[in-house]
């Protein structure tokens, strides 16, 4: 199915978009022993510092979703997920630019993220869109399940987009 999306801020505490995050949850966690489950809880995702975009079809489903948690000297994304069946349309690519447009707006610069070794689709994704290894960060510690990314943005006044 095609996908004009919409993007924009929203609460993710709604039941559609609180359905994407179980999905994403119902994913990964058998992949991955519970000490190695570092996704943000729903009332974390509610919390002032966080920014919450989703994706809707053109009928208005929420069909992707993501979070950047607005750190003093970071930004670091959670929640990235966009439903199979939308998969392969450049929607995970408009949202990851929509959350780094935002973080622009706010003056943040450096992006980071902790993904599943085994999220090998993910960690070829945030490869493409300029993300580079790292190590922890933040309360994270070594684990031979995480992977770590970061990326530095340019100004922006070097990249005007907005959210569409």
């Amino acid at each position: 199915m095609s996908v004009a999306p919409s993007i924009s801020l929203e609460s993710p505490d709604q039941p559609e978009v609180t359905a994407l995050i179980e999905e994403l949850d119902a994913y990964q966690t058998p992949l991955y022993p519970a000490e190695s489950h570092h996704g943000i809880d729903l009332a974390a995702l509610c919390a002032p510092h966080v920014l919450f975009a989703v994706a809707r079809a053109t009928d208005g489903a929420a069909v992707a979703c993501g979070a950047l948690v607005m750190h003093p000297t970071h930004g670091e994304l959670k929640r990235m997920f966009t439903k199979p069946h939308y998969r392969g349309q450049g929607l995970a690519r408009k949202l990851l630019a929509a959350l780094e447009d935002e973080a622009r707006r706010q003056d943040c610069l450096h992006l980071m993220l902790e993904t599943g070794y085994l999220q090998h689709e993910a960690i070829a994704f945030y490869q493409r869109s300029g993300y580079q290894s790292c190590g922890p960060f933040d309360k994270y510690t070594d684990d031979p399940n995480s992977v770590f990314m970061e990326k530095r943005l340019a100004s922006k006044a070097a990249s005007p987009q907005s959210m569409a």
